[in-house]
């Protein structure tokens, strides 16, 4: 028996060709006792590497390959605790002084930090002897053989250096793959660290295939020569006796300076908060459930966690930052009474062990939206109240999707970089479009050539593993002790960000703490229009205070009319509301979770639909189900209710309901939702309930594992949907400033935010330097109105340095003309044409093109735009006729405010009878219709079992279209490519709601064409 000793896997990023679970997995198969994992630089893989190990009793030892700074190399183990804990402070001192992805460190510091570290040298004498005195009897030399000629003499020189040092041998192989089948990835991976293709790798690939996890035959083999060299493997392996079970991170309750304890004064905090959200009188219910869920976190020691969130959302109100919890911390009475979430789980009959369980023990992950605009002061406040020693970022492990993985192993084979870039562009095709044949054929590739089908091969073998590391969108570790003995902290790509080398699953698999500090465009769209609400309107109002149970809001959403409403603005959500109705906030909160993957591939939606219309009779498979599933009318819609039905109906614990709520979530990656199947389906039946009911269940559970909405977070969701819509529905003007000024976010483009507001009668006005700030503004009209001044931000070419020059300039007087604009501000040419082009300039100059023929005369002409000699003609030019003028608006800013492209050609349109989106609403179901317009979105859900649903815009509304498979197929280019579209078909005309069936689509013929427009492509 050996133990392997150098295990390099895929987290070496672009040297392993295995996964860390892969290695632990065939060294069980081969039954090896232990493994070592010893990723360059890093830990990053270790988790899963323990997982896996603890799943199949095999004992994994946890080190690194270090890069030192004079170009060698020392492999590192952990013998226990503490080495651990230097080996992670070791790596964050190579990695912080470096860039992201690069790594270096001192010898000296290796010493510095060898306690309780076992090094593998393999070096020369002089970096021998440094290592000798630092590390006494845990130093070894490690001889690696791999089969090849120029490893004898080095391995000669070793032992040489060896003996003199009084250092013990061991044997070893640099394992870069579980099985040998893996070389070719492995060539990839290589090719791509070193920049080259197969063709001219050189020496960057391994000579031939001897790095594979070996048999213990295979490596007694290898090794005959020298048994000791086998047997010190196993005595090392012996040595190391730390575990990452050793890493259960504790949150301290500390002694606050009042002398209570952190539960006293989280016991203290909740009540006053109670004390707030139901007045003096706190209900009894209330108080019990208060007192549970109080005793559970002093249980299991949490409450220093609960306060760290406390203060986190106390900073943000001292700073007027809008935020919000949501996720399962919505579940929690103690968290709505900190401040922390804004729903009662109490009156809501929300599941606690859905955010907390002693039989789970594990901590709570308490997710906080933050406005995303102001979201970076949050963070940069953690870092300074807790140090970057105890507080790092989350990482975000990039793997390899088929498009990464199509145009990095299409690199290395050396194919043609415009074939690559057409077949990674189809890619997102694959799983609907008829697999690799479609894909290679549909990219003008022969799918038979051998280097296509290699490609093939290797794009599916690498697909799913780490390409490299990124920082979570807002996950942050957290400790009071430093996190650099925890996991390595190293650079992130953005500027004053640190990061963990793990992710969010192995912060969960370990049980550690996390903070989610996650930015939210619809809050900074709230607390921007509550700003102009109290500048312009006098109107003093945040989240809290708008008027609930609104009618004409319902309104607004039964109409489908929520075109930049936070949840409910996407074209399936246009289409549901006005069947669902919504008309109470509760209607709201199953409108956001409804329209789901979950509930539709559970086939919930329509037993819904019905019964809520009364077209079926509410009923419940057994009587002990009514109270779980009365408010979803016996139809369960969340995972809370799942999670309640297992618990009812199948005699689950809620801790064992928790679980099957994890593995519903996991069952793609795991498949352990199936090992539920039997069990629930055959508890349900011995109850008495219909199998079909216990079989439909089970489905929606694995539906769930695609897309499941926690009823908390649909509640959390709810409050900011409904505070947006009322925001639209009362004060267009303000809304539609406010979510112009908080892109990029939500479901649309500028142009159409722009011409869904135009069509409500919203006034806008076009960007002007005489009058736009950098954002839009709103600028009185009469009475109470306002109209909405578009941004200098919209202009293309045009940076927040430009539009500051701008302004400042403005500021001392206003421009007399163009000339005189062109000197105050210094702009160069390039961002003088810009503004020239949108129309910017038109109050300082007459006409675009002659304000363009006067810019360039200003920036070339040496008198820099004296006035003209007495005498001397000026320029005159046509004027852009309104088609011209649109066109020119797309090109500049993306959008116009003058009006919308179809509009100047609607008589052609006419002429070829196609009916504008107005018009469609009018006609009856099953209609023949043709219609027209600008393609602003292409989607194709994984439930909608291949239909294309296309969004088309005009100048009057929307038209949605659907195109089933057949009909996709035959126009599946002009779909994907074109811009602009006519669609012949069906009219589907139900409860307001039209949709038409294309059977035919086609490019219009027009005199001149509208041109490109963005649009939201198979997301």
């Amino acid at each position: 028996m050996y133990t392997p000793l150098l295990t390099k896997s895929a987290y070496s990023f672009l040297e392993g060709a295995s996964l860390p679970e892969e290695f632990v997995e065939e060294a069980h198969v081969h039954g090896l006792r232990a493994l070592a994992i010893t990723d360059r630089d890093g830990v990053y893989g270790v988790v899963r590497a323990h997982v896996r190990a603890q799943e199949l009793g095999v004992r994994l030892i946890t080190g690194a390959t270090m890069s030192i700074d004079d170009g060698s190399f020392v492999t590192l183990l952990a013998q226990n605790r503490a080495g651990y804990a230097n080996l992670c402070r070791l790596i964050t001192r190579g990695r912080l002084r470096r860039p992201k992805g690069e790594c270096s460190v001192s010898r000296d510091e290796v010493c510095e930090l060898s306690a309780d570290l076992i090094a593998l040298w393999n070096g020369d004498y002089y970096s021998g002897a440094s290592l000798r005195a630092a590390f006494e009897d845990r130093l070894y030399a490690l001889v690696t053989r791999h089969r090849r000629a120029d490893e004898v003499e080095a391995e000669e020189r070793l032992r040489a250096d060896a003996r003199k040092l009084g250092v013990p041998v061991a044997g070893a192989v640099e394992v870069l793959y579980h099985t040998p089948a893996r070389r070719p990835l492995q060539d990839v991976f290589a090719c791509l660290r070193a920049g080259r293709t197969l063709h001219n790798a050189g020496t960057c690939t391994k000579p031939n295939a001897e790095h594979a996890l070996r048999a213990p035959t295979a490596f007694r083999q290898l090794f005959e020569d020298d048994p000791d060299a086998i047997a010190r493997t196993v005595e090392i392996a012996d040595r190391c006796t730390f575990s990452l079970e050793q890493v259960r991170y504790r949150y301290p309750s500390e002694r606050l300076p009042d002398g209570k304890t952190s539960m006293e004064w989280l016991r203290e905090l909740t009540f006053r908060g109670a004390g707030a959200r139901y007045g003096d009188d706190v209900p009894a219910d209330v108080r019990a459930q208060l007192d549970r869920e109080l005793g559970v976190i002093d249980q299991l020691d949490y409450p220093g966690y609960f306060l760290t969130m406390w203060e986190i959302v106390e900073f943000c109100r001292r700073e007027g930052i809008l935020c919000q919890g949501r996720g399962s911390a919505a579940n929690s009475a103690v968290c709505y009474c900190l401040g922390i979430t804004s729903i009662d789980p109490v009156r809501m009959d929300l599941l606690f062990e859905r955010f907390l369980s002693v039989e789970r023990h594990e901590p709570p992950d308490i997710d906080l939206d933050i406005e995303h605009e102001r979201r970076e002061e949050v963070i940069q406040h953690v870092y300074a109240k807790y140090g970057r020693s105890h507080a790092a970022m989350v990482a975000n492990v990039i793997r390899y999707r088929r498009r990464s993985a199509i145009r990095d192993v299409g690199k290395v084979l050396g194919l043609p970089e415009t074939a690559l870039d057409r077949l990674s562009k189809l890619a997102h095709r694959f799983d609907s479009g008829g697999g690799w044949d479609a894909l290679l054929t549909d990219a003008g590739l022969d799918k038979d050539a051998r280097e296509n089908q290699l490609l093939i091969e290797l794009v599916e073998e690498i697909r799913d593993f780490p390409r490299h590391l990124s920082i979570h969108p807002g996950g942050f570790l957290l400790g009071h002790e430093p996190v650099d003995t925890l996991v390595p902290i190293e650079n992130g790509a953005m500027e004053d960000r640190t990061v963990i080398q793990w992710d969010k699953d192995d912060i969960e698999s370990l049980g550690l703490f996390k903070v989610d500090l996650l930015g939210l465009g619809s809050l900074t769209l709230c607390h921007e229009s509550f700003r102009l609400l109290r500048a312009h309107r006098g109107l003093e109002m945040g989240l809290a205070t708008v008027p609930p149970a609104d009618a004409l809001t319902f309104d607004l959403m039964c109409r489908g009319d929520t075109v930049g409403v936070f949840q409910i603005e996407s074209r399936a959500q246009m289409a549901m509301l006005p069947r669902l109705r919504p008309r109470t906030f509760y209607d709201l909160v199953i409108e956001i979770s409804i329209v789901r993957p979950g509930p539709i591939a559970g086939d919930m939606v329509h037993p819904f639909l019905r019964r809520r219309r009364g077209e079926e009779p509410v009923e419940y498979p057994h009587p002990s189900l009514e109270p779980v599933l009365k408010k979803t009318l016996g139809v369960p819609l969340f995972q809370e209710q799942v999670m309640k039905l297992a618990v009812v109906a199948a005699d689950y614990t809620p801790g064992e309901a928790d679980q099957l709520r994890r593995d519903m979530a996991a069952w793609r990656k795991h498949g352990k939702i199936e090992r539920h199947r039997a069990r629930m389906t055959a508890r349900m039946k011995a109850k008495g309930i219909a199998g079909e009911f216990a079989e439909r269940v089970f489905e929606q559970i694995r539906g769930f594992g695609e897309y499941g909405f926690p009823e908390s977070h649909a509640a959390s969701f709810a409050l900011i949907a409904y505070a947006t819509a009322w925001l639209r529905c009362h004060h267009l003007d303000v809304f539609t400033c406010a979510l112009l000024n908080a892109q990029p976010m939500g479901f649309y483009s500028i142009a159409t935010i722009v011409d869904d507001a135009r069509r409500h009668g919203l006034e806008v006005w076009p960007v002007s330097v005489v009058h736009s700030a950098w954002d839009c503004t709103l600028e009185k009209l009469r009475g109470d109105r306002f109209a909405v001044r578009m941004g200098l931000r919209w202009v293309k070419g045009l940076g927040v340095a430009d539009g500051e020059r701008i302004l400042d300039a403005a500021r001392d007087e206003p421009f007399v003309d163009l000339g005189d604009f062109v000197r105050r501000t210094g702009l160069g040419e390039k961002q003088l044409t810009a503004l020239g082009e949108c129309g910017a300039l038109e109050a300082l100059s007459a006409g675009r093109r002659g304000a363009l023929w006067d810019v360039w005369k200003h920036v070339h002409d040496p008198r820099n735009g004296l006035p003209l000699r007495e005498g001397e003609a000026g320029s005159e030019f046509d004027e852009l006729q309104p088609f011209e003028a649109l066109a020119w608006d797309y090109r500049a800013s993306a959008h116009s405010a003058r009006g919308h492209p179809l509009e100047a050609v609607r008589d052609q349109l006419d002429e070829q009878r196609l009916v504008s989106a107005s018009g469609l609403r009018g006609m009856r179901n099953q209609a023949y219709a043709q219609s027209a317009g600008l393609v602003i979105c292409r989607q194709r859900p994984g439930t909608a079992k291949g239909v294309v649903f296309l969004t088309l815009e005009d100048e009057t509304g929307f038209v949605n279209v659907v195109v089933w498979e057949k009909v996709f197929e035959r126009f599946a280019t002009l779909i994907k490519a074109e811009t602009f579209l006519a669609v012949a078909g069906k009219v589907q005309s139900e409860d307001g709601v039209v949709h038409l069936v294309a059977q035919r689509l086609w490019v219009p013929r027009l005199e001149e064409r509208p041109g490109p427009v963005v649009s939201r492509d198979f997301h």
